[in-house]
Order: C-alpha cells, then structure tokens, then sequence
C-alpha cells in the first residue's frame, strides 16, 4: 500500500430503507452541471487535466455544510456507518461529518478524465474561501503537508446499471487500478478521496448531439413519477427515466487525531494565510527553475493557474484494470 493514502474500506448496505434516497432526490430537484465550480477553463484544466471546458450531462446538488442544507439531508450526514469506517480508516474516534452532496450522471460513454483527487482542506484554506483548482494543486504540491485537515469520503450509489462503477488507484497513481462496479446499489466505499486518485467508470452508450450546447444553465428536473428531463430555459433537450441516472452521494467528515488537534483547527491556531500559500509556491517555483510571473491577483490569474497545474498536476499514470468485480 502506497504512503500517499489509505485502503479503501466499502459498505454492503448504506440505506435500510434505500427509497427514501430517491424521496430527496425528487424533492430536491433541480440540478446543475459541476462545471459550476470553475470560474474559467484554466480552473478547469487544472482540476480536470482535459482542453476545454465541456459542459456534460453531470450534475450536482449540495445537501450540507457543516449543517443541512436542505430537509432531510440529517439522513446522509448523520450516517453512523459512514462514521465508523472513517473512524477505523484513520484510526480514531474523533470524525467530526461536515459536506453532503449528491451527483446526476446521464450518457457519458467514456472515462471521467484520468483519475484524480478530491478537494482537500487545509489550516485556513478551504473551499468556503477559495477555489477549488487551487486547493487541488495545494494538495498534489505536497507543500503544505503540514497544514492539511485529514478527510474521509464515503461515496454511495444508488444506481441499478451494469456499468458506471468506480476506478480506483489504492497504492497510487503508478500502480493498477482496482474496479468497483456491477451490483452496486446502496454500497459504499469509504476513502482517502484527497489523496486516492479515482474516477467514474463510462456511463450508459453514446447519444450524438446531446453535449454540444449544454450550457451552465443547463438544469436537470424532475417532471412527476419516473419522468426527468435536461433542459435549457423551456426547452426539452432530453427525457429520461429515473433508473438512467447514475446516482450517487458523497458524504465528507474531517478526522482529528485528537482532542488538542480539532481544537487548533476550529479556533484557527497555525492557519496559513493565502498569500504564506502562494509564497511557499513562488519559492518552490523559482527552486525548480521554473518560470513564472507575479500577478496582482494570483487568484484568479489563468497564466498562472496553467503555470501551477503545469507544475504540480498530476494524474495515474497505470490503467490496466482488471475485470470489473465486487470489492466487497
């Protein structure tokens, strides 16, 4: 097993009743693309590693923050079960739930790009302040191992299909990958997502036209029964029912060695400022003999985003996987 992240423990039941999930999955209707999350296509390339920005029928709803952020999202933060694998994961009883959000995935007939991480946390860098490429490219940097908040990730599906499952990298990006996938509705894998590279598996055959033109408006909405819909303003680009959707929920709690650690991180002891963060990169940069340019605003400087993805960004460089099985 790779130093660079944790095994990878998985659930055989999440849910004792898994029809409530598609109960809040239709009341909480509608969602919108992920691409939501970049500000620009450099943003993109510097989490996704791909060319341009291709807004693609994947989208997402966001169920909690620290608290719920919608009705009955208690039901997925307040999982004991994800609770205890984290606590086994890391070995300790200090898990501390904190996101919930779920994704929508129709008709994406290839890989989800090369395999990559989560978004991590550090001491005073977060994603309620600032973005995501850049606290990605914090984290594969390895820069500012001492200041990252230790995250565990449960992902669960809820999703009948034969393909759409989950490659993983568990001793790293230089090693095979392993294959979640087949029967895997209502399991779990329980993970070191920040630091295990992983990515969806291919999603349902190949539909001409439908990508080209979907915009950041784009929504996904429930019309009633099994009845879903994309669409544009009032425009219908496609009808689907509900099992053609590849559901899942990630469930993300921080993990603490101990009682002294969770208090310095909520009362902000050690936190790094942000212009600490773009220093320490200045200076890793310039020992690399790499060049780069001091923007005003390194925060959203898209030559500077390439530069840093360029320079940190990485990717499993091993795809030989194995036949799809249960890891269970």
């Amino acid at each position: 097993m790779s130093a660079e992240s944790l095994p990878p423990i998985f659930l055989d039941r999440v849910l004792e009743r898994p029809e409530r999930f598609r109960e809040l999955v239709e009341r909480h209707a509608p969602y919108f693309p992920v691409q939501r999350y970049f500000e620009s296509g450099a943003e993109y390339r510097a989490s996704s590693g791909s060319g341009p920005m291709i807004i693609a029928p994947n989208f997402r709803g966001d169920w909690a923050y620290d608290e719920p952020l919608v009705d009955g999202a208690e039901l997925f933060l307040d999982h004991a079960g994800f609770a205890r694998a984290a606590a086994e994961l890391f070995g300790t009883a200090l898990v501390q739930p904190q996101i919930v959000y779920t994704n929508l995935t129709w008709q994406l007939p290839f890989d989800q790009g090369g395999g990559h991480t989560d978004v991590p946390a550090f001491r005073g860098v977060d994603r309620t302040r600032y973005p995501i490429w850049l606290l990605g490219l914090m984290g594969q940097s390895r820069l500012f191992v001492e200041k990252r908040i230790r995250i565990a990730t449960a992902v669960a599906w809820f999703y009948r299909g034969k393909d759409g499952g989950f490659t993983y990298w568990p001793d790293g990006p230089d090693r095979a990958p392993c294959v979640h996938e087949g029967d895997i509705f209502n399991t779990a894998c329980v993970g070191d997502n920040d630091r295990m590279f992983h990515r969806v598996r291919p999603v349902g055959p190949r539909r001409d036209g439908l990508l080209a033109g979907m915009t950041l408006d784009t929504r996904l909405e429930h019309r009633g029964g099994d009845s879903w819909i994309i669409a544009d303003g009032s425009e219908s680009r496609a009808e689907l029912p509900y099992d053609a959707l590849r559901i899942s929920v990630s469930w993300k709690a921080q993990v603490f060695r101990d009682e002294r650690e969770r208090q310095m991180v909520d009362e902000r002891v050690a936190d790094i400022a942000i212009d600490q963060v773009f220093e320490r990169f200045y200076a890793d940069l310039a020992a690399r003999d790499l060049p780069f340019q001091r923007p005003l605003d390194p925060l959203r400087d898209p030559e500077l985003v390439e530069t840093l993805a360029h320079a940190y960004r990485r990717e499993p460089t091993v795809f030989d996987e194995p036949a799809p099985k249960q890891d269970r």
